[in-house]
């Protein structure tokens, strides 16, 4: 560590603080451009080699492989530190923890998603070894990048904030999403700050060329934020109703009572006072303890349906007995006996409970507790929601010959899961969410540009219903085309339509991602092959020479 040039240590510090801005709620989109270049500037010029150049600067080389490691964890500590600090007043408020152990929980968090970074950092530092010949690390830098972002999904199952999505409002360039999935654009991304970062590592004479033909097409690049495509053509209206309800509100059987006739008295109201006709109608995940065998609750439900003549997406706690806690209120545990699920129901305009769809990808901490005699301090959050079960099946919803591809909060942040959907016939998206678990930090502008992107990669119309906002009515195109104010009990109006066509990325998924995964172990099994033939030689000449 103490051989670690200071420079490299500010060039870390540096990257971190970029690679949190990009994201909203700063949003300084532009800069996503050059917040990688620090960083793959401090790992191929990490530690002095105790020599002066001509102008009595220390003379840099890269960093070795646990220098790189380092590094990069530092790096990426930092960055899910600025990022998710929201975790700290998800797992304070919800979680029952103290304001020490939550904080503990964010640094544990960040440590253990940080390795990432690290690994980045070491792979580099293996490709780069102890000479200056820089450009096998460089060219193969943008490939390393997206393979520890399809590590970061598959492994790890927290792909939050992948570098593509600072481009989201990018048009022109988020088409190539509908091919590679946001991983084409992260690549790109990639790409242009190892032209930043060479420009620094060439002699000075060829310096400003490189400089001036990176800063060129990270310009070019961005300017197709400027520009905007056409209106995509929606024939077809939702109402998305915004329940509003607080994540920490006490549920006794009138509260829950009234509230339930609230919002079907809403619903039925904003059905009849819509201008344009009404196909369906969304409630979002809420933190109400609605059930779906409570009598009460498929009865409002029912009549709401019918009344209104639509089709009904609700979301609701899927059980196969309801319990009832020793206050008489429903909870998600007791008394049960069967699995619990986290829930979309499908309700005919006859009333009838058609299908459901029960959530699949589960929030550690949130929906169930991983490894419970390591983590029982943060069970607190697990009793507030629940323990639930996961589903098993992605099966579009199908009713009046409209199949939806529903799926619940950060589901949609998956981008192979959500596209799984559509390949399977989903001709729009909804996601119902409950963003009030974030309160009014960045994590639901961050949440909504993510569900944004999977609008993008299979090209369809997406319905986002939350329970205290972002609401609204995505495009094919990532636009969000209609909303309503956040915090508010109300209901959007939505426009949409339905679509078969499916895209390249649709059909065939995470290819490039796992391309770019292919051509990185291929370049390090290759310099591992280049080492031991150099050892080889070396060992050969110290033999002939003796």
């Amino acid at each position: 560590m103490r051989q670690i040039h200071f420079s490299a240590w500010l060039l870390i510090v540096l990257s971190a603080i970029l690679q949190v801005i990009i994201f909203p709620l700063p949003g300084v989109y532009v800069l996503s451009w050059v917040a990688l270049a620090p960083l793959i500037l401090a790992l191929l010029r990490a530690r002095p080699v105790s020599e002066l150049e001509v102008a009595g600067s220390v003379r840099l080389q890269p960093a070795t492989p646990g220098q790189g490691f380092l590094l990069g964890y530092l790096c990426g500590i930092l960055w899910y530190a600025g990022t998710c600090y929201w975790i700290y007043d998800t797992m304070r408020q919800y979680g029952g923890l103290s304001a020490p152990e939550a904080l503990l929980a964010l640094f544990l968090f960040c440590c253990y998603l940080g390795l990432y970074h690290g690994l980045f950092g070491l792979l580099i530092s293996l490709l780069a070894g102890s000479g200056r010949d820089f450009r096998r690390p460089l060219v193969v830098a943008p490939f390393l990048w997206v393979a520890v972002e399809l590590a970061r999904t598959r492994v790890t199952g927290f792909p939050w904030n992948l570098l593509g999505i600072a481009q989201v409002d990018n048009l022109a360039l988020c088409r190539i999403a509908s091919s590679t999935g946001v991983y084409g654009i992260s690549f790109e991304i990639a790409l242009v700050n190892v032209a930043l970062a060479a420009a620094f590592l060439v002699p000075r004479q060829r310096r400003f060329a490189l400089l001036a033909a990176a800063m060129a097409a990270a310009a070019v690049l961005q300017a197709g934020r400027l520009v905007d495509a056409p209106p995509a053509k929606a024939d077809r209206g939702a109402l998305l109703v915004q329940q509003n309800i607080p994540v920490s509100a006490e549920w006794t059987p009138a509260s829950l009572q009234q509230t339930l006739n609230e919002l079907t008295e809403l619903t039925v109201k904003s059905v009849a006072a819509s201008p344009a006709k009404i196909d369906l109608v969304v409630w979002p995940e809420s933190p109400a303890p609605f059930f779906t065998n409570d009598p009460r609750f498929r009865e409002a439900l029912g009549a709401m349906a019918h009344d209104t003549k639509t089709w009904t997406v609700a979301g609701a706690i899927g059980t196969s007995s309801i319990g009832t806690s020793s206050t008489g209120t429903p909870s998600a545990t007791a008394g049960q006996t069967g699995p619990v699920f986290n829930s979309a129901a499908w309700i005919s305009p006859a009333g009838d409970w058609t299908a459901r769809y029960d959530k699949i990808h589960l929030v550690p901490f949130g929906e169930y507790l991983p490894y419970p005699s390591l983590f029982s301090f943060a069970g607190g959050l697990t009793r507030e929601v629940g323990e639930f079960q996961r589903g098993t099946s992605r099966r579009p919803l199908d009713g009046s010959g409209e199949r939806l591809g529903v799926f619940i909060c950060y589901e949609s942040i998956f981008p192979d899961e959500v596209r799984q959907f559509a390949d399977q016939g989903a001709q729009v998206f909804v996601n119902i969410s409950n963003d009030g678990w974030y309160g009014d930090s960045g994590a639901y502008a961050q949440h909504l540009n993510q569900t944004r992107m999977r609008a993008i990669e299979n090209n369809r119309w997406l319905l986002s219903a939350t329970d205290t906002g972002v609401t609204a009515s995505i495009d094919p195109w990532g636009r969000v085309v209609a909303r309503v104010p956040r915090k508010a009990r109300t209901a959007l109006v939505a426009p949409y339509a339905l679509t078969s066509v499916t895209t390249f990325y649709t059909r065939h998924g995470d290819w490039f991602a796992y391309a770019c995964a292919i051509i990185s172990l291929g370049a390090l099994l290759a310099r591992f092959t280049f080492w031991k033939n150099e050892s080889s030689k070396n060992r050969k000449k110290v033999d002939a020479s003796s």
